[in-house]
């Protein structure tokens, strides 16, 4: 699964931002999609994910009730709506396709997020 995203950029604390991520190749096989963020020096963590069928969402704690994640089938599109960003939620953004068993996770090739004034 081929995954590109768009829509990163340098954002002042407090505004908003919505991350996409075109799925192309073998999409009906993922069973899950995310994103996940990795800041310098730290792991990279997961911080939204959409299941394909029910469409069940789950979210980080340090980042619920400020992002949401939504997909279009249509275009075979995952978003991320960022809303009130903190500092702290500057990182390069990695949308993610979860397929097959034992799980196989596919990712793009990142979008940096900047938060700063």
């Amino acid at each position: 699964v081929r995954l590109v995203e768009s829509g990163g950029g340098l954002v002042q604390p407090g505004g908003s931002l919505r991350l996409s991520c075109v799925a192309s190749g073998n999409t009906v096989i993922v069973n899950v999609m995310g994103w996940y963020r990795q800041a310098p020096g730290k792991q990279r963590e997961l911080v939204a994910s959409m299941t394909t069928g029910a469409g069940r969402t789950y979210y980080s704690d340090s980042v619920k009730g400020r992002f949401t994640i939504s997909r279009d089938n249509a275009k075979n599109t995952l978003y991320l709506e960022m809303k009130d960003l903190k500092s702290e939620d500057t990182a390069a953004y990695y949308c993610s396709a979860e397929w097959g068993t034992p799980p196989v996770v596919d990712f793009g090739q990142g979008t940096q997020v900047t938060v700063s004034s």
